[in-house]
């Protein structure tokens, strides 16, 4: 990736993509597994990490700045931003960098891939060289994971694939827009979303085949806004039994009912947890809620909607007004 980096800083002499003085990058948060889709699939959500960006004088400069949450991926971007940059770091302009940042740190909504895909995103703002595709390879090799990256990066519902030369190849689907999200978020460290290599090694031929069957049946029901089965396609025997114990409110959150209600699971690995609805997200937020404050822990609760574009800079006026790119 290095090398490729190189070649393309070469062939694009490091020219800015815009006359601007300042702009804007706007990355969404993520919600990967959806279920069964585990490390697969991914929704982005309107929930952002924001940069923004002041050309300085002089070359080689990455000033940073933190606002309203901004601070604790300041390292993340800087470090995506000079992974592509490499050595000619030094050619390119000096940034003020203002750092603004929705994604709750370890919720399980993809805090560390936006950062990362935020900074690939700088470097692009000011270089310009790089498509999407060797964008979400540079946040692979960054040890983001694919999904989340896939999303913060391509917007909607993405599918990511790893394949065999350890490429990743990922697409995009719309999400049907009368489908909101409720995102229940625990206040304070987590107590244990279980890592990976926690997970079991193994999985029986029955439980693959389970996980199968519903994959292709949430894509149909996403694909087809019939949502009467989404309650099943929803389930999962890869990953959320081995956390259901560790993460606060899920087992409970499983067993609530509610006539618009149409399913719930995990987000990435917790210990935020999500509810569908078409409608009455409030008050299935509340029922959430309730989970929570019965067992004593503080959460916050959000309705989103998904982020359906892709991750851009736009640039800004003088007076502040954004002008789409």
């Amino acid at each position: 990736m290095n090398a490729q980096v190189n070649r393309l800083a070469e062939v694009g002499s490091f020219l800015p993509l815009a006359a601007t003085e300042e702009f804007e990058i706007k990355v969404p948060a993520s919600i990967a597994n959806l279920g069964p889709g585990f490390e697969t699939l991914a929704v982005a959500v309107q929930l952002y990490a924001t940069l923004r960006v002041k050309k300085m004088p002089g070359n080689g400069g990455l000033q940073f700045s933190s606002v309203d949450g901004g601070g604790g991926r300041e390292k993340a971007i800087e470090r995506a931003y000079r992974y592509l940059a490499g050595e000619k770091v030094g050619q390119l302009p000096s940034l003020s960098v203002e750092v603004s940042n929705e994604i709750p740190l370890q919720g399980g909504l993809g805090g560390r891939a936006a950062a990362t895909v935020a900074g690939l995103r700088l470097y692009d703002s000011v270089a310009g060289v790089l498509s999407v595709q060797e964008l979400l390879q540079a946040a692979c090799a960054l040890g983001c994971n694919p999904d989340n990256a896939a999303a913060s990066l391509l917007g909607g519902l993405t599918l990511s694939c790893r394949l065999p030369d350890e490429s990743v190849y990922a697409t995009r689907f719309p999400w049907p827009e009368a489908l909101g999200l409720v995102v229940l978020t625990p206040s304070g460290p987590p107590s244990g979303a279980r890592p990976r290599a926690e997970l079991p090694d193994s999985i029986s031929r029955a439980d693959v085949v389970f996980n199968l069957q519903r994959v292709a049946l949430l894509l149909q029901i996403l694909r087809s806004g019939d949502f009467a089965l989404l309650k099943h396609a929803l389930e999962d025997r890869v990953h959320q039994p081995s956390r259901q114990e560790r993460v606060p409110g899920l087992s409970e959150a499983f067993e609530l009912r509610h006539p618009d209600l149409l399913g719930i699971c995990l987000s990435g690995s917790g210990p935020s947890i999500v509810a569908l609805a078409e409608r009455n997200l409030r008050e299935i937020g509340k029922m959430l809620t309730d989970v929570y404050q019965r067992a004593g822990i503080a959460c916050q609760m959000r309705v989103l909607d998904v982020h359906q574009e892709r991750s851009a800079y736009s640039k800004i006026f003088r007076s502040g007004l954004l002008c789409c790119s």
